[in-house]
């Protein structure tokens, strides 16, 4: 197949380029790029929250750059590329002619836009749907050995892009299920499965952290139709933003002519659909249905191609995002033009003000991995976050980035007191958070609470695992019990007095267990539903060292 491109295209993809090169260099990250950043600084084949990719292409542009452009460069390579490949999967005979409507139509896209700079989980997602399917869409026409095992490649990439690229690959499959009888299909499955493996196998030793996370343990709340469904349906006009109209008249009204044009179909209501499910359970975030944004730019464009009516307005309609989403652009690097802070804004000032203030010193924030991160990256010193009983676990969970603050001064930042040594401004100029110093900082968040549930009148047994490789006297030690709704949120918590099995065990050794005897007590909220054994080390918040489990009621 020949990849050709129209002068006209060319020029305006340099353009985009460009363009989206002096944006990542002017505009300061955001929490979750600076969050992705300090994944990089240790690579792995995964992390707490995602799968590595993003972790990877921040690793590489950081090579080739410094600062913001290092962190971003690699998306705007994966983003001009994405434009390329929706591109060739464009049949249409008229498409040279109206180079400037596809160019309107992706720009208008509004995530499609920022994640030609910001560097997250969705930009390689949306690179490697797009890849997944331009090389389908060439299977489709001639198969060959070769093809599938591009395809299986692309599969694996889409897969440690992010984990719900799994329906990329499931609604595609679901097009065309005859694909079972093909073993070209069961060779790209095979590479995919033996690419994805040194992930599998993280996943594994981790015991499967990210995936319990994802699925069971990670905090809800109740219904709610304005926050859950009507929400979604908001993100659903938000995501395509001035051009929604025309976009979901194209998917409604665009007929299927083949088993590619059924892919696009399937995997676009597919995605819509599922979500649409889920949001009865929680709040679907915007980003989660960025997939869809592929095939339906494809289906939209050759939609707009064949009615001259709507190319019309859709192409009036482009020229107004154009100005809005440029304005807005450049509202991310100079806040005044709106008065609304972005998290972009204002982050290199509270950094510098509060690294002087530290003074050398490293700092530990208190639930706040995303101030952590952001800190790390502007003042180059090091950081971490100590999560209690308040807060989800994340990588500075599971990472060794405890041991670099064990027994050192450091200056501990929290949101939750009025007072300290210290005080710096947040960027909304109004804020003030304290820390306070202290000399010998000691943690043990990873020490690990097991009960056994099959306890009577409320008294369990307690296995505490210490994973360190050093011994824990049990006098730095207090246990808690954290109550929670059935929403997994923490409402209560409660200190327990633990009684040792063997009393003259004074310590926890390393790599060892010691066991407990405990009586729950009752909680003060109405109707507790799980509860968590915390432990509190050195006068600290407590942490949640356990699973939830359910109350035997």
């Amino acid at each position: 197949m020949t990849l050709r491109f129209p002068p006209r295209f060319l020029l305006l993809l340099s353009l985009l380029f460009v363009l989206n090169l002096v944006q990542s260099y002017f505009t300061e990250l955001i929490y979750d790029e600076a969050y992705y950043w300090y994944y990089a600084q240790n690579l792995s084949w995964g992390y707490f929250d995602h799968p590595p990719m993003v972790a990877f292409l921040i690793k590489i542009g950081s090579y080739l750059f410094p600062a913001e452009l290092g962190v971003r460069f690699m998306s705007c390579l994966l983003s001009i590329g994405t434009y390329c490949i929706i591109w060739l999967m464009v049949d249409h005979p008229k498409k040279n002619e109206s180079v400037g409507l596809f160019f309107l139509l992706l720009f208008s896209m509004t995530l499609m836009n920022a994640y030609g700079f910001f560097t997250l989980p969705d930009t390689p997602l949306l690179f490697f749907t797009a890849l997944f399917l331009w090389l389908y869409k060439r299977f489709l026409k001639t198969p060959s050995y070769g093809l599938a095992v591009g395809i299986g490649l692309a599969m694996a990439a889409l897969m440690y892009s992010k984990y719900h690229a799994f329906l990329v690959i499931l609604f595609v499959f679901l097009s065309n299920v005859n694909l079972v009888r093909d073993p070209r299909a069961w060779l790209a499955v095979g590479i995919a499965l033996l690419s994805y493996s040194p992930h599998l196998i993280w996943l594994y030793e981790q015991d499967f952290v990210s995936i319990k996370f994802h699925i069971s343990e990670r905090p809800n709340q109740a219904y709610s139709f304005s926050k859950f469904t009507l929400g979604y349906l908001v993100n659903l006009v938000a995501i395509f933003g001035l051009l929604f109209f025309w976009v979901y008249k194209a998917l409604f009204r665009t007929k299927t002519t083949g088993l590619f044009s059924k892919a696009l179909k399937f995997l676009s209501y597919g995605v819509l659909l599922f979500f649409f499910i889920s949001s009865f359970n929680r709040r679907v975030q915007t980003q989660w249905i960025i997939i869809i944004s592929v095939p339906m730019a494809i289906i939209t464009f050759n939609y707009l191609l064949e009615h001259a009516h709507s190319r019309k307005w859709a192409y009036r309609a482009g020229l107004v995002s154009l100005v809005i989403l440029l304005y807005a652009r450049i509202w991310l690097v100079h806040q005044p033009l709106i008065p609304i802070l972005f998290e972009a804004h204002g982050n290199t000032a509270w950094v510098n003000d509060l690294s002087k203030k530290a003074n050398g010193v490293p700092v530990v924030f208190e639930n706040s991995y995303r101030r952590a991160a952001m800190y790390a990256f502007y003042s180059g010193n090091p950081s971490f976050t100590l999560n209690n009983h308040m807060y989800r676990k994340n990588q500075y969970s599971i990472d060794q980035s405890e041991e670099r603050m064990r027994n050192k001064k450091i200056l501990y930042v929290t949101k939750y007191t009025k007072s300290g040594d210290i005080e710096y401004l947040h960027p909304d100029g109004k804020t003030r958070i304290y820390g306070s110093f202290i000399d010998d900082f000691e943690s043990f968040r990873k020490l690990k609470g097991i009960v056994d549930t099959t306890g009577r009148d409320n008294h369990y047994q307690l296995k505490i695992y210490n994973p360190y490789d050093f011994e824990i006297p049990l006098q730095k030690l207090s246990f808690y019990v954290a109550f929670s709704n059935a929403y997994k949120q923490v409402k209560d918590l409660k200190p327990i007095q633990v009684e040792a099995i063997r009393p003259e065990k004074q310590v926890i050794s390393a790599k060892d267990t010691v066991r407990f005897r405990f009586e729950l007590p009752k909680s003060n909220m109405e109707n507790p539903i799980f509860f968590r054994v915390g432990i509190s080390e050195n006068g600290l918040l407590p942490g949640l060292n356990g699973n939830p489990f359910k109350l035997n009621l």
